[in-house]
């Protein structure tokens, strides 16, 4: 604690606190397969397109007009309806699985079997068994495998829990988050099979809820910095905007009781979308607003000078001056520039800084930003807090709950 209140104390602490720019694996490229072509795997796809240290060897979907487009941005991939042809395929080191939640037990296990590398996007799994079955299995296995809880391969978020252990904050007093979007989640399709199966956020049977699909993140992300996990949580969720025969909630909130006293409240909705995603973590000397790409301190005017602030950027925050925390300062300063001058947002996106970690660790042998423990444990503490919404009581956690046996 002491040296890091002096780093960030000196002159120049805010860039050398900073996580240095994160670059690519060195080495072979990575052989992957993507399972999962929808909107998201193909995001997927198209980083790991423009990413040196992999080479996207195979892709596969059931749907074959999915297959088709991401043959599109993939077009040397080997293409496969079937996603155990993919893992029998000699060439594949490792696989993406993005796919539909509730379909992830059995493709990870299987990858896992067939010796592949795994990365599997978060939450793990719909339900607590098979997340735990996933983790277990991710954990016998000798493959690397990683959780998409990709914030904690994000050079910003690791640098904002600088100052958060360093105490810079204070005393935290209050936490609060949300995620707010104007979408019904409901997608069309050409059949009424391949509509059903395209919504599966909407059915409590295959879903995990604004909770569990988006609400993971934040969650982990406060997890990390309160000192948790939270000892409770009380949730409420309905049905507000999108009544067309959905049985998972379009709005829910959700407050989680952490230790020393300190409560979170998620908020999150399909219904609006003012203010996007961020959270706020409040302290007896100072604020941190983080989203995604961004984040700032806003000191309360009582607060103790910390010295760098002369050379910070400053942008206005809830009508306040934040100070922003720019993850890559260090290598503006290697540039000449000071960081107070430079753009704010790191270079790459948060997904692609996620993969790259993954191929580290494949090239390294080295752990994973989240493995088969984390991704657990992050998976059941959202199920748990979605169980407390859908119920629409508070629910009391038991030590070790969220932890794998």
């Amino acid at each position: 604690m002491a040296a890091t209140s002096a780093l960030l104390a000196s002159p120049r602490g805010l860039a050398m606190a900073q996580v240095a720019a994160d670059e690519e694996p060195a080495g072979r490229p990575v052989a992957f397969g993507v399972v999962g072509l929808g909107a998201w795997g193909r995001t997927v796809l198209s980083q790991l397109a423009s990413m040196r240290s992999a080479r996207i060897a195979a892709i596969c979907d059931t749907y074959a007009p999915a297959l088709k487009k991401g043959a599109e941005i993939a077009p040397a991939a080997g293409t496969f309806a079937d996603a155990r042809a993919l893992f029998d395929a000699t060439d594949v080191e490792a696989v993406v699985v993005a796919t539909p939640t509730h379909r992830h037990r059995d493709l990870v296990l299987a990858a896992l079997q067939a010796g592949k590398h795994v990365y599997c996007e978060a939450p793990l799994a719909a339900s607590i068994d098979d997340a735990r079955a996933i983790a277990a299995a991710a954990l016998a296995a000798p493959s690397v495998f990683q959780g998409g809880l990709q914030g904690r391969a994000n050079a910003l978020y690791r640098h904002v829990g600088q100052f958060v252990k360093a105490g810079v904050l204070g005393t935290p007093v209050l936490a609060g988050a949300q995620w707010c979007r104007k979408d019904s989640w409901r997608r069309v399709a050409p059949t009424p099979a391949r509509e059903a199966e395209l919504n599966w956020r909407l059915g409590s049977a295959t879903s995990p809820g604004l909770v569990g699909e988006v609400g993971i993140h934040v969650l982990d992300l406060a997890t990390e910095y309160l000192g948790g996990p939270p000892l409770a949580a009380t949730g409420h969720g309905a049905t507000l905007l999108w009544k067309d025969g959905r049985d998972v909630a379009d709005t829910v909130q959700c407050v989680l009781e952490y230790p020393r006293g300190v409560r979170l409240t998620f908020d999150a909705t399909l219904g609006s979308s003012a203010g996007g995603a961020y959270a706020l973590l409040r302290g007896s000397n100072g604020s941190l607003m983080v989203r995604e790409k961004r984040a700032w301190l806003i000191k309360e005017a009582d607060s103790p000078l910390l010295g760098w602030e002369v050379y910070a950027r400053k942008d206005s925050v809830l009508d306040e001056t934040g100070i922003a925390l720019v993850a890559d300062a260090t290598k503006i300063l290697a540039t000449g520039e000071e960081p107070g001058q430079a753009a704010a947002e790191p270079s790459k996106e948060p997904v692609r800084l996620a993969l790259e970690s993954f191929v580290g660790s494949i090239r390294g042998g080295t752990p994973t930003v989240c493995g088969p423990r984390e991704a657990f444990r992050a998976t059941a503490l959202a199920l748990a807090a979605e169980a407390a919404v859908r119920a629409g009581t508070r629910a009391v956690f038991t030590p070790g709950q969220f932890e794998l046996a």
